[in-house]
């Protein structure tokens, strides 16, 4: 119990809580408007500069990457060439971090120093401290006049919630980047081969999971004869045991498929039934699921090393684990090209599970907008950055895949909220014959051409079928990390399923002081009750101490916010 308690109180002192600067919440629903200079000179979204610009960034670098070739580097790379040939602008990255907590302390130091670059990628919390001190330029103008029609499109099919999220007194602060719906759900992901090993179905409710997950420890399913398999993996040392309003989207290997099934939605503002806001971790529901877990835990059923493990992908690239929970890149993007690098028959696929007491599949969804692009107040040429995310979401796929897209200096996720779900069913219909590449070359959907062009390169016959030995990995890892991700992700959400949403996904002004102390709160006493370091019932403490320690300031202002 005691190595166990130590693992707990490092990953704790792991936990870095961004204090949030909020905005007043009335200002911010304001939404910017294009003025009548703006668009009687509308420029070139992809006009070519004729004096060479230089923008300064900070950036975000994976030092693991190994996709660059010789000789190139993170400033100086396919896409960096790319840029300076097409609009004459040399980014020079002035600081670098590896991703996660060390980019977000880079960023926050720079916020403190008041030292920013030009422009870089923040969150949320980040991006309101940055207006709150009056560091940013007004994007207002720039954006009517440099974004693309194409841009400016995706941004519209969020029905007003990506500008609303930067806009501060009627003014744009920064450029908000839109994810696909699909980066929203998390789902399980399962080793196929090792439940026809032992004559199972995949899993569908939680006694199922449970019943799996057992056998998956106990009978040996990869045949070596050791008792070294893991049922189901968990968040590495510093992950998250959930998504929360802060953060959303993508938390690979946290565990909120198993809150959702009892419709636990912890880190979310809900309607409660009085139609007041109510703070998801805090509901009976959680403490059930939190239950189930710590139960799991007991078992063994869980990695006995979740929380502490550095890496939460090592099991799953080893092939000692056979579930995981994650979105639907998590596969070909996340650690499945290792784990069939070392076992070609590890046969991942992915499952909406699991279900609820009805049979049915209830996750939580996201912020459509989670990345902001901001520049520096005073930069001479903050069309500079718009223009960039013009030229990547155009000619993306012009470039060669193998090489990561992070390299791409100030990268903005851009994708129509249904872009997987179109491709998905666009590329069924080009294995099947009834359309070709060159039908779909459609608006806001930049990929979906060279997709179709290159689906067949690591697709094998039967089309329909995604199990692992009817795939080509080695034909093109690049595309089929794509191809994979899209076939065996984006199917299981082809059925219908019910969506969570949280009341907001901003901060109040509450949280400016107490925020960082709650979370922690929360953090602690969930994963102590998970790993058995605390009774169940200190859940009901945490609720009495979560609601006095300001929680219950927050959720009044939580329902100013809500209001229509």
């Amino acid at each position: 119990m005691s190595k166990l308690i130590k693992g707990i109180q490092i990953l704790l002192a792991g936990m870095i809580v961004v204090l949030p600067a909020c905005s007043n919440s009335s200002s911010s629903k304001e939404s910017p408007k294009p003025s009548t200079d703006a668009v009687q000179k509308a420029a070139d979204p992809f006009g070519k500069s004729e004096k060479p610009i230089t923008l300064r960034i900070g950036k975000e670098v994976d030092a693991s990457d190994k996709s660059l070739p010789a000789g190139d580097s993170p400033e100086n790379n396919q896409y960096t060439r790319y840029v300076k040939e097409n609009l004459n602008i040399d980014t020079k990255i002035v600081w670098q971090a590896a991703g996660g907590k060390d980019y977000e302390q880079k960023v926050n130091l720079s916020i403190a120093s008041n030292d920013l670059p030009d422009a870089l990628i923040v969150k949320e919390t980040q991006f309101r401290q940055m207006v709150k001190s009056g560091q940013l330029e007004d994007l207002t103008d720039v954006y009517n006049k440099y974004a693309s029609p194409t841009i400016k499109g995706i941004i519209e099919t969020t029905n007003g919630l990506a500008l609303k999220s930067v806009t501060v007194d009627g003014k744009m602060y920064a450029l908000p980047n839109v994810t696909p719906e699909s980066d929203m759900v998390h789902y399980m992901w399962i080793r196929k081969d090792w439940l026809d090993k032992l004559g199972l179905q995949p899993p569908k409710t939680m006694d199922e999971l449970e019943k799996v997950a057992k056998a998956f420890v106990e009978q040996d399913p990869d045949g070596n004869g050791k008792a070294d398999t893991i049922g189901i993996a968990g968040p590495q040392l510093g992950g998250k045991l959930n998504a929360d309003f802060i953060n959303p989207n993508s938390n690979n290997y946290g565990f909120d498929p198993i809150f959702a099934s009892f419709h636990s939605y912890p880190g979310y503002w809900l309607k409660g039934s009085n139609g007041k806001a109510t703070y998801g971790s805090i509901q009976p529901e959680t403490k059930q699921a939190l239950s189930k877990l710590r139960d799991f835990y007991t078992k063994g059923l869980i990695d006995k090393e979740m929380s502490i493990r550095k890496d939460a992908q090592e099991s799953i690239k080893n092939g000692t684990a056979g579930i995981y929970f994650g979105v639907w890149w998590s596969g070909g993007y996340g650690p499945l090209a290792d784990a069939f690098k070392n076992n070609p028959k590890a046969n991942w696929q992915a499952y909406t599970a699991p279900l609820d007491v009805n049979g049915e599949f209830t996750p939580h969804m996201g912020n459509p907008s989670n990345q902001y692009l901001v520049v520096r107040k005073g930069y001479e040429h903050p069309e500079a950055a718009i223009q960039m995310q013009n030229l990547l979401y155009r000619d993306e796929s012009k470039f060669d895949v193998n090489v990561a897209i992070s390299n791409y200096p100030l990268r903005l996720v851009f994708a129509s909220m249904d872009v997987m779900d179109v491709t998905y069913k666009m590329l069924k219909e080009v294995l099947a014959g009834t359309k070709k590449p060159e039908d779909l070359n459609l608006p806001g959907y930049n990929l979906l051409k060279a997709d179709a062009e290159n689906v067949k390169k690591v697709k094998l016959e039967p089309y329909d079928n995604y199990d692992i030995q009817y795939w080509n990995p080695n034909a093109d890892l690049g595309v089929w990390k794509r191809m994979y991700s899209t076939f065996v992700g984006i199917s299981p959400l082809q059925k219908p399923y019910k969506k969570t949403y949280s009341l907001t996904y901003s901060q109040t002004k509450t949280m400016e002081s107490r925020w960082a102390a709650l979370d922690k709160l929360e953090k602690e006493t969930f994963l102590k009750i998970i790993m058995g370091a605390a009774p169940l019932d200190s859940f009901d403490q945490f609720v009495l101490d979560w609601k006095k320690q300001g929680g219950d300031q927050i959720l009044a202002e939580i329902d100013e916010v809500a209001k229509p």
